[in-house]
């Protein structure tokens, strides 16, 4: 995307936004908007994470759509076939980055029990990013999706959404246990359930390709390697139990930590 477009969308977006949440709050905001694209980026990412699951203008959603597929081409897409396949199982596949630059029919996002995504500002989490690279939309969805439900998401389960400017065709959604890096044998069931209720889910949308980030360990605490085996041998059974299902299975890593822990259960 050329610099000069990014920059000038980057400012209308940011001004709606500001305007958007100074209504809400019934009083102007001081806040001096930036004018360079990262500074403006940094803005927009905020308050796009505390923006409530209002509707949005037609316009706004528009520019924002064009944003950030733009982003998402400046980054790179990869598409599943291109991640390295596990040499005990041709479905199941290793792939190193940025799972919202990846192709592929589903990405699982690490939700909380609200499942409207991460509200702190800018966090590196995976539900952040998400949100974040799928636009405002998604949070609408969710919180239909959950008004509908009626109460919080119980852990382990799964719920699929539309991506919307992410190159993946759906996104569904787990809750994993808190663990606090001292996970029980209730935690190890539930986040065993986390990825069967996602490849359940999958499958019953008729999807054949999906991409689980590293489900629980982040601020949840489960421990990363015993977090690994557990995925990597509960995905294997469920592969053997679904070969109907014509599914596969990308591990999608982002630290050079859990790409070595993978690769140790995945055969490399």
């Amino acid at each position: 995307m050329e610099a000069m477009r990014k920059r000038e969308m980057l400012k209308h977006l940011v001004s709606v936004l500001v305007d958007e949440r100074a209504r809400m709050m019934g009083q102007p905001m001081d806040l001096a908007i930036p004018e360079d694209i990262d500074g403006l980026w940094t803005l927009f990412r905020v308050l796009v994470n505390v923006r409530p699951p209002a509707p949005a203008m037609p316009a706004f959603l528009d520019m924002q759509d064009a944003l950030l597929r733009g982003i998402a081409e400046e980054k790179g897409i990869a598409n599943w076939q291109d991640a390295e396949v596990a040499p005990t199982r041709e479905r199941m596949r290793l792939w190193r980055g940025d799972i919202t630059a990846l192709r592929v029919d589903a990405i699982v996002n690490a939700a909380n029990s609200q499942m409207l995504g991460c509200w702190q500002p800018g966090h590196h989490c995976i539900d952040n990013a998400i949100h974040t690279f799928a636009g405002v939309e998604l949070r609408m969805e969710c919180a239909d999706m959950m008004r509908e439900q009626g109460r919080e998401e119980p852990t382990g389960q799964a719920k699929i959404t539309r991506a919307y400017n992410l190159p993946a065709k759906r996104i569904i959604h787990t809750v994993g246990p808190i663990a606090n890096g001292k996970p029980t044998d209730e935690h190890r069931a539930q986040l065993a359930q986390c990825y069967r209720s996602c490849l359940d889910c999958a499958a019953e949308n008729k999807l054949h390709s999906i991409a689980f980030c590293c489900i629980s360990t982040g601020v949840f605490g489960f421990p990363q390697e015993e977090a690994a085996r557990i995925a990597v041998r509960t995905v294997r059974a469920w592969l053997d139990a679904h070969e109907a299902a014509d599914m596969n299975v990308v591990f999608n890593v982002f630290s050079p930590e859990d790409e070595a822990l993978y690769r140790k259960e995945l055969g490399f």
